[in-house]
C-alpha cells in the first residue's frame, strides 16, 4: 500500500509539474540586466528577450539595474519570488564578485537556478586613438616607461573587463590607474571621449566603435582570434603569451524556481539560440553560442568562481 501511495503521489507531482509548464507564463516576464544600456550584457539580453517574447507568447521586458559592479541587479533577482517572472541576464561578474568583495548580499552558487549559458565572447583590449601604442607590445612598453600614467576604465569593480585588465597588468608587469564605470556603455563613452585611455569591453559592445574607427583594438582576450574581428590578434599572440580571459552571459532564475519552469525556459532559450536571425545577430557581435543545460551552466559557474579567485589573489587585489 505504501509503495502504491508513493507512486500515486509521484504521478500527481508529475501532472502538476506538467500543467505548470504548460500554463507558464501567464503574464510579462522581467529580465534584469545588471548593467547600463549599450554594453555587452544589455545587447545580449535584448536579443534573447525579443526572441523569447515570440516563443513564450508573453512580453519579456529588459530592466536595466546597473551599479555596484552588477551586485544591485544580481541581488534583485536573488531575492525575487521564484516563480519564473523575474530572470537575470547573468555574466562573468557573478563568478568574480565573491573574490572581490568581502560582503555580498547573495550567494552566487546557492541563490540562483542556472538555466542556460547563452554565449561566450572575448573582451577586446582597446585604446583611445590618441594613445601612441599600436600593438600590445607597444602598450606594455608605454606602461613600463610611464608607471601609473595610463588611465584604464572598466565596466565596474569586479566585472570581467576589470579582471581582464588586472590579469593583463599582472602578467605584463605594469600598472595603470583603474576607473570603474556603471557598465561597459558609460565606460566606452569615456574611452571615446578620451577620459580614459585603455579599456577591455566585451566584443559585442566594442565592435561598433571599432568599425567606426572611434577606438583602436590591440588584441582580443581569448586564446585565438575572433571570427568577427579576424584582423585583431589575440593578446597572447600579440605579445603576452598565456593570456586568456573569456566573458560569458547566461540566464538564471531565483533559487527554488520550479523545475518545470526552468525546463520550459531552457527549452525556449535553446530554440531561440538556434534560430537563424539570432545566430546572425550574435555572430555579428563576435559571440559564440553555447546553449548549455542547467547542470552544465551550474558546473561552469563553479569552475569560473574558482578560477577568478586565483586570479584576484595572484593580482594582489584585497577584498573591498
Amino acid at each position: 500500500m505504501l509503495r502504491q501511495f508513493t507512486a500515486v503521489v509521484a504521478l500527481a507531482g508529475f501532472a502538476i509539474s506538467g500543467a505548470l509548464a504548460q500554463s507558464y507564463p501567464v503574464k510579462p516576464i522581467r529580465l534584469i540586466v545588471p548593467s547600463s544600456p549599450g554594453g555587452g550584457t544589455d545587447i545580449t539580453g535584448r536579443i534573447v528577450a525579443q526572441k523569447l517574447t515570440e516563443l513564450l507568447g508573453q512580453q519579456v521586458v529588459v530592466d536595466n539595474r546597473a551599479g555596484a559592479g552588477t551586485r544591485i541587479g544580481n541581488e534583485i533577482v536573488a531575492k525575487s519570488p521564484p516563480d519564473g517572472y523575474t530572470l537575470l541576464m547573468g555574466l562573468s561578474t557573478l563568478a568574480i564578485i565573491p573574490a572581490i568583495y568581502a560582503s555580498v548580499p547573495y550567494d552566487a552558487l546557492k541563490d540562483f537556478a542556472p538555466i542556460s549559458q547563452v554565449v561566450s565572447v572575448p573582451n577586446v583590449l582597446v585604446v583611445h586613438p590618441s594613445l601612441p601604442a599600436r600593438s600590445v607590445k607597444e602598450l606594455i612598453a608605454l606602461g613600463k616607461s610611464r608607471p601609473r600614467d595610463l588611465v584604464a576604465g572598466s565596466a565596474g569593480t569586479g566585472t570581467s573587463p576589470h579582471l581582464s585588465l588586472e590579469l593583463f597588468k599582472s602578467m605584463a608587469g605594469i600598472d595603470m590607474v583603474h576607473v570603474p564605470y556603471k557598465g561597459s556603455g558609460p565606460g566606452l563613452v569615456a574611452l571615446v571621449s578620451g577620459e580614459v585611455a585603455v579599456f577591455f569591453p566585451s566584443a559585442p559592445s566594442a565592435t561598433p566603435h571599432i568599425k567606426a574607427n572611434r577606438i583602436r583594438p590591440l588584441g582580443v582576450t581569448t586564446a585565438t582570434r575572433s571570427e568577427a574581428l579576424p584582423d585583431v590578434p589575440s593578446i597572447a599572440e600579440a605579445g603576452l603569451p598565456g593570456y586568456e580571459a573569456t566573458q560569458w552571459f547566461g540566464v538564471l532564475a531565483p533559487a527554488g524556481t520550479p523545475q518545470a519552469i526552468v525546463d520550459r525556459l531552457h527549452k525556449e532559450i535553446v530554440t531561440a539560440l538556434k534560430s537563424p536571425d539570432v545566430v546572425k545577430q550574435f555572430s555579428a557581435q563576435s559571440a559564440q553560442i553555447v546553449a548549455s543545460s542547467p547542470e552544465q551552466f551550474a558546473a561552469y559557474i563553479r569552475a569560473e568562481t574558482q578560477k577568478w579567485a586565483k586570479v584576484v589573489k595572484a593580482a594582489g587585489i584585497k577584498p573591498q
